[in-house]
């Protein structure tokens, strides 16, 4: 059995963010992770641009609205375990990356290829270090020093890895001639805090490294002796803390301060910026600051706090509240942001006397929000809150004081003083905190720090959200479904049309994701018209008054382009032909489209060019260059028209008050060397396309540096970036001007986005020999050459400046026709260019980046980087077909002069490009600026395609499918499409738990949770239970007890349907919720869908554990008047109280299999009773169950998963086989492959395992043991699968596919990170192919981090193994990386493993289109 396995949908939770100069110097960026992929996005300030005298305003009115704008993703191949940055260089910051056990990268932006290069790669997964442990539970940690001397990093939960960083200073006395002291990074060295005699520190909890000290000092908290809530009552305050100075040149690391004693539920520990400096320490129900030399001040939270411990803590009045699961940051230098378990924010204020030693905290609940994993300010007035269990938010927050008569002048919050004054505060500070440690002057320290007086301003804070970034995870339990709304146009597919449900979030962040891969219009109506080649939908004359308000307007006509002549309809209440007017309809239209800011009409047909306004013609151009007009583009006010030889001409438009408009145009231009083939004109207000260099580069040279600028400087190339020359690249004064950092600093960061950025014009061709250039419009200066674009290379470069380097020749049998390019700008305000090409059959596109290095003056400052879309766009012929082309030699050059891209402006909201073709798909941008690519499959390939907008049609499109019909949609408006998939989010505000879709009524059935406190708690009495009240003080943190209810769903409008919920007992837990098709033996016959639950009443330990089983049906009633949904209602048929828990449901052959504790048994449902059938004894605790005919797979929580099988005719249930390694397991479901059946299962580690059954191989010990076939590292967790048949119908053709296909399955999975994805068997010549091409891809693709993707995907398990890894299953996602490398190294990997490119292509499609569902 060999497998791919594919995520198909990536995670989106945020576990850990940052804020850095990432890209440069000269802006900070937003840099959030969550599983394997990291994302950069930077704050757009959402002002219009101003003139001068607005400014002040501005600045008055306090930080502006901002959106997240993502500026680059990057996969890893490993999940990211901790994450720190650093300033290594003026240029920019360094991330330091943690993965799992001990792995440390240091990676930083390359500015060449706007990807990540590694710096520095630190591997400690050795035996000796290690320790003899064998299962390691702890993540690692890094810390940076907040002067960035070094960073250290916690292993294994015991050692202390410790980095330093070069520091150019005269003191160091390094001999830079020894070989390991290249680059920013020295030699590491590991601390085992264990060996040290004073405290022998072990199982260390957190390390932070602490503020205003001389040498980097790292505060540890850890536990050397472990207890438990339990155990307190004997072993209590068992944590300690120690402060350790580093002496990295010497390596010594000296006690400086130790203290035992602590309470036993420390958590964390943050540290407290200057001018307070120490540390405040986060305990379960106590916090405590900390700092050397001053007694401990401590507060305890709730009543749990003051008992449970004898470290010295007073009572913090007027909260009830617990840390655990707490995440603080500092905003300013004395209050702090708590975000509680439960999502509350508050502010907490340190009250600090002139000594700054804290004398009180004062707390202040904010608001409410998202249940938070970390939390980064950004811009000193923006907080950013990620989340694995809803979607991340940004927050503004504003300070509102809150009166005080205390309030003298010198007690304004920084926030608010004059500018002048808190300068000169907090120059210092800043400087000291960036990268200058030659000044250690602790009186002026103290003299600085005298403006704080003893009285301190309490304040509480504003907070709005700004934006949110959508997470669909965790994916808890998944559902399949019919979409409510699907025009009836698309009904007659041989697939199913579904769309998946995923349960989302927890708590108060529970949703339902409705998820749809596909995007499905609504037609509003179709009319066939035969031979249509191409369209285009035009503005018509409208009234000034309107175009002056700038409203969209309505397009009134239509030209539909055929061989050889041209329909023109008018597009008003009813679409009619246009019968007379100033549009030529007797030739082929080659482009129409409007100019003058909509006023104008342009048509371009084979033999010239005409001007209308509305339907009167102004001018005609005839335009004679010997051969035909074959393409023409449009940059308002130019128009650039293409002759089939390449030559060029250029109209452009001219209106002035007296004269009418007219075209002018200019000399033909046609180079002589090879001719244009493809042309597209671009006009960009990105301010990308410039020869300039930022800003600050011309105010003040030292500022702006390049990487190349320092390479000049320096003498040796080796020493680029930290050499031992005279002059230090950190040179603090010149560099880092403390005043200018300030002004700069003054919150004025969106002044950028108020800077006005002129239009310019620009003309993108491809010629004949394979070059792509660039060129200005009107005046045609060559600014651009790229050489053999459609090689396809990463990184696309100019050559302008060097004609004379040799072009590589290459046959031009192997060299592509590029059919069309375009450039297009995309995202917020259009600030993002976007470049596609379609070569051949395939797409390419490219982001254009900033780009300053080693550039001649004269040189546009830019780049351009391919963009991996995955998307596969070829035809799929058959065999034959392919070889009669290749007899006939039909792959000539000829350029296909239909236009697929298709870009759009405005339609329902969105702005993007349409691509056309065989499988057409929507390209989006919005200004979260991540590109998303959505297929739209339900109507097979699109010919052409044009936006849309008449009274009928707000804002909708007209596109051509390829049986000739014309079909006017609108895009549905109930998801939303700036995602990786069309979704809708319905918040739930509780945990939603199970969810199961009944076939029979179309309606959904969704397990649901909420908790509320409770003082009571079940004793047990001597014979029988009691539930007994407990009395508490007001300070007592009640326990959160979930009660748990059904509701039901109507995928109409996803609003619960009214009086179909029903409540569980109090203390009863759902275990299990099952759609099961059981035969009823009642009044009627047959078998029947039902929705089964299992439960688990949970009163404690001393009480003995039950469970019911409750059995519903759907039924149709008379729904009531006003109310449509409400015909479906649900209805008991049986509820039993089990003799244990009843953990797991399923059906087999009608009948109802149940896991009750360790048992399972076989019911039969008669006369509204169940009957048991058949039982068998099994292992531990089976949690879930899954059938097939007469098969049950079975899986338990540590014993792994057994085969059992249920034989109708004597009734016996037996165990057939069972895997007798211990795993355990958290998902199974089976893998079908025709006459093949595997069974797949997830773990605790994040595998997933594949078994078989086969009791002729040796391995199975006669049939008793499965047999491991395949193993593979998911690097997510898996609670539910489902399976679906693959798809056999093809999207532009009617051809179906054959047999073993249409018997195949696709298991798809959805993971508690919020990625989706599949694991599809294939046959074994694929699987060669593929393992053929990966083993190559492993050793070819550069690896981001110094991650292995093979290792990645290597079995991780809790025990060392004492067989091999399995393997047999593939990473489909590397092979995909086969599509975007450069046309030589595709066929030098095809040359290695005996193939053709296209057949690897084809494969990869083949298993594309099988898997397109949804």
């Amino acid at each position: 059995m060999y497998n791919l396995c594919k995520i198909t949908h990536p995670a989106l939770g945020v576990e850990h963010s940052l804020y850095c100069n990432f890209f440069n110097h000269r802006e900070k960026s937003l840099v959030v992770a969550g599983a394997n992929i990291i994302r950069v996005f930077r704050l757009v300030a959402e002002v219009s641009p101003r003139s001068k005298k607005d400014d002040r305003n501005i600045i008055d009115n306090g930080p502006p609205k901002v959106k997240l704008e993502c500026m680059a993703t990057y996969k890893l191949h490993d999940n990211v375990a901790t994450m720190a940055s650093v300033t290594l260089s003026p240029l920019r910051d360094s991330l330091l990356l943690g993965f799992k056990d001990a792995k440390l990268s240091v990676v930083e932006y390359d500015p060449y290829n706007h990807n990540l290069r590694t710096v520095s790669l630190h591997y400690f997964e050795k035996e000796d270090i290690r320790g003899g442990w064998v299962q390691n539970v702890c993540l690692p940690l890094v810390r940076v020093d907040p002067e960035a001397r070094c960073a250290a990093m916690l292993i294994f939960g015991r050692k202390i890895v410790i980095l330093p960083f070069r520091r150019d200073n005269a003191t160091d006395e390094l001999d830079y001639s020894a070989s390991h002291a290249r680059g920013p990074v020295l030699q590491s060295y590991i601390i085992d805090p264990k060996d040290f005699e004073a405290p022998s520190i072990d199982n260390i909890i957190d390390m932070q490294f602490l503020h205003g000290y001389y040498d980097p000092t790292l505060m540890l908290l850890y536990e050397p002796i472990k207890t438990f809530p339990g155990r307190v009552a004997v072993r209590q305050d068992t944590c300690a803390l120690a402060a350790i100075s580093l002496n990295i040149r010497q390596r010594l690391h000296p006690v400086i301060w130790s203290l035992s004693s602590l309470p036993h539920d420390c958590l964390k520990l943050l540290p407290v910026p200057k001018p307070i400096g120490g540390v405040l320490l986060f305990a379960c129900n106590s916090l405590t600051y900390l700092t050397q030399s001053v007694p401990p001040y401590g507060v305890s939270l709730n009543s749990q706090g003051d008992k449970n411990t004898n470290f010295p803590l007073r009572k913090q009045e007027g909260v009830v509240i617990s840390l655990d699961c707490a995440h603080g940051e500092f905003v300013t230098d004395d209050r702090v942001v708590i975000s509680l378990k439960g999502g509350e924010l508050y502010v907490l204020t340190l009250v600090a006397d002139s000594m700054r030693s804290v004398r009180s905290f004062h707390f202040d609940k904010a608001a409410a929000s998202v249940l938070t994993c970390s939390m980064t300010v950004c811009e000193d007035q923006y907080l950013f809150l990620g989340s694995r269990l809803g979607n991340s938010l940004l927050l503004r927050y504003i300070e509102k004081e809150l009166s005080d008569p205390l309030r003298s002048k010198s007690n304004v919050p920084a926030d608010q003083e004059p500018p002048t004054k808190r300068k000169k505060l907090d120059t210092l500070g800043d400087w000291i905190a960036s990268n200058v440690d030659d000044i250690r002057d602790d009186d002026a320290l103290e003299v600085y720090g005298q403006e704080d007086t003893s009285t301190v301003q309490l304040a509480s804070y504003n907070f709005e959200v700004m934006d949110s970034l959508l997470n669909i995870g965790p994916c808890g339990d998944i559902a399949m479904g019919e979409p409510a709304f699907l025009s009836e146009e698309y009904e007659n597919a041989v697939d199913p049309c579904v769309e998946l449900v995923t349960t989302s979030g927890h708590g108060k962040n529970g949703a339902l994701s409705i998820l749809q891969r596909s995007i499905k219009p609504q037609v509003l109506t179709t009319f066939d018209l035969p031979d249509v080649e191409d369209m285009w939908t035009l503005v018509g004359k409208t009234d000034e008054r309107r175009r002056r308000e700038g409203g969209l307007q309505d397009h009134s006509f239509l030209i539909l382009s055929r061989p050889d002549s041209s329909l023109i309809l008018r597009t008003e209440e009813e679409i009619n032909e246009l019968e007379e007017s100033g549009f030529n309809t007797t030739s082929r239209t080659v482009f129409a489209g409007n100019v003058g800011n909509n006023r104008y009409i342009i048509q371009v047909t084979s033999g010239g060019v005409r001007l209308l306004e509305g339907t009167s013609q102004i001018q005609h151009v005839p335009v004679d260059v010997g051969c035909p007009l074959v393409a023409a583009t449009l940059a308002d006010p130019y128009l650039a028209v293409l002759a089939e030889d390449g030559t060029l001409m250029l109209f452009t438009l001219v209106t002035s008050r007296t004269l009418p408009p007219k075209l002018t145009t200019a000399k033909p231009f046609n180079p002589d060397k090879s001719p244009l083939r493809t042309v597209c004109a671009y006009c960009d207000v990105s301010g990308l396309f410039t020869t300039q260099y930022p800003q600050d580069r011309e105010n003040n040279p030292q500022i702006f540096r390049t990487d190349a600028d320092i390479k000049k400087e320096l003498d040796d190339e080796d020493e680029m970036l930290y050499g031992n020359t005279d002059s230090s690249v950190f040179d603090p004064p010149k560099t880092f001007d403390p005043l200018a950092q300030q002004e700069k600093n003054q919150n004025t960061w969106w002044k950028k986005w108020q800077k006005e950025v002129r239009p310019t014009y620009w003309l993108v061709g491809v010629r004949d020999n394979g070059n792509l250039e660039i060129y200005t419009l009107p005046d045609f200066k060559l600014s651009y050459v790229v050489r053999n674009f459609w090689v396809g290379h990463r990184v696309l470069t100019d050559c302008s400046q060097n004609p004379s380097a040799s072009q590589i020749q290459f046959t031009s049998e192997i060299m592509p026709v590029i059919h069309e390019v375009l450039l297009v700008g995309m995202g917020n305000k259009n600030l993002r260019p976007i470049l596609l090409a379609r070569v051949d059959e395939d797409l390419m596109m490219y982001e254009i980046f900033p780009f300053y290095e080693n550039l001649a003056p004269a040189q546009l400052k830019i780049r351009m980087r391919l963009i991996e879309h995955n998307l596969i766009l070829r035809e799929r012929r058959s065999s034959k077909i392919r070889k009669r082309m290749e007899e006939e030699g039909s792959f000539d050059r000829k350029i296909d002069r239909v236009l697929k891209f298709r870009p759009f402006s405005n339609i329902s909201v969105y702005s993007g490009v349409f691509v056309c073709g065989p499988y057409p798909h929507w390209l989006f941008m919005t200004v979260r600026g991540e590109m998303r690519y959505h297929p739209m499959s339900v109507d097979g390939s699109v010919k052409c395609f044009a936006p849309f907008r008449n009274v009928n049609c707000q804002n909708g499109f007209l596109y051509f499918n390829r049986k000739d019909s014309l079909r006017i949609c609108l895009l549905p408006t109930i998801l939303s499409y700036d995602a990786p998939w069309p979704v809708r989010k319905v918040p739930l505000r509780c945990t939603p738990h199970f969810i199961v879709h009944h076939l029979e009524t179309k309606t959904y059935c969704v397990v649901t949770s909420s908790s509320e406190p409770t003082l009571k708690i079940w004793k047990f009495n001597g014979d029988d239970k009691e539930e007994v009240l407990e009395e508490r003080d007001d300070r007592f943190i009640q326990v959160q007890v979930p009660t748990f209810s059904i509701q039901l769903f109507s995928p109409v409008n996803w609003q619960m349907i009214p009086n179909t919920d029903y409540d569980l007992e109090p203390w009863e837990h759902v275990t299990c919720f099952k759609n099961v098709i059981l035969a009823y033996e009642g009044d009627r016959s047959g078998l029947r869908g039902y929705l089964a639950l299992g439960t688990t009443y949970c009163f404690g330990e001393d009480i003995t554990c039950r469970g019911r089983i409750l059995i519903f049906d759907v039924i149709d009633v008379v729904p009531e008047p006003g109310q449509p949904l409400t015909k479906n209602r649900l209805k008991m048929l049986y509820e039993g109280e089990q003799k244990g828990p009843v953990t797991a449901l399923s059906h087999c052959r009608g009948l109802l299999v149940s896991a009750i504790g360790q048992k399972v048994y076989i019911w039969q449902l008669k006369n509204t009773d169940l009957v048991g059938m058949a039982f068998i004894d099994t292992q531990v605790y089976i949690h879930q169950l899954t059938c097939i005919k007469s098969l049950i797979l079975a899986a338990d929580i540590c014993k792994s998963v057994f085969l059992l099988r249920f034989q109708e005719e004597n009734r016996t249930l037996s165990l057939v086989a069972r895997d007798h390694r211990p795993l355990q397991v958290y998902g199974i479901q089976y893998l079908v492959d025709n006459t093949t059946l595997a069974f797949i299962a997830s773990d605790v580690d994040k595998n997933l395992v594949v078994y078989t059954y086969n009791p002729e191989s040796h391995e199975s010990m006669g049939g008793t043991r499965l047999i491991r076939k395949g193993d593979f590292h998911l690097g997510s967790h898996v609670n539910s699968f489902f399976r679906i048949r693959c798809r056999i119908g093809d999207v532009s053709s009617d051809r179906r596919a054959g047999q073993n296909i249409e018997r195949r399955h696709i298991t798809m999975y959805g993971s508690l990170d919020g990625s989706c994805g599949y694991i599809l068997p294939v046959s074994e010549r694929t699987y060669r192919r593929f393992s053929m091409v990966y083993n190559l891809l492993v050793q070819h693709l550069p690896h981001i981090a110094g991650l292995n993707p093979k290792a990645c995907r290597t079995f991780q398990g809790r025990h060392k193994l004492n067989y091999n890894p399995a393997r047999s299953i593939l990473d489909a996602e590397l092979i995909w990386s086969y599509l975007h490398l450069p046309l030589p190294e595709k066929i030098e990997i095809a040359k290695k493993i005996g193939a053709k490119v296209d057949d690897i292509i084809e494969d990869l499609m083949d298993i594309d289109r099988m898997c397109a569902h949804f």
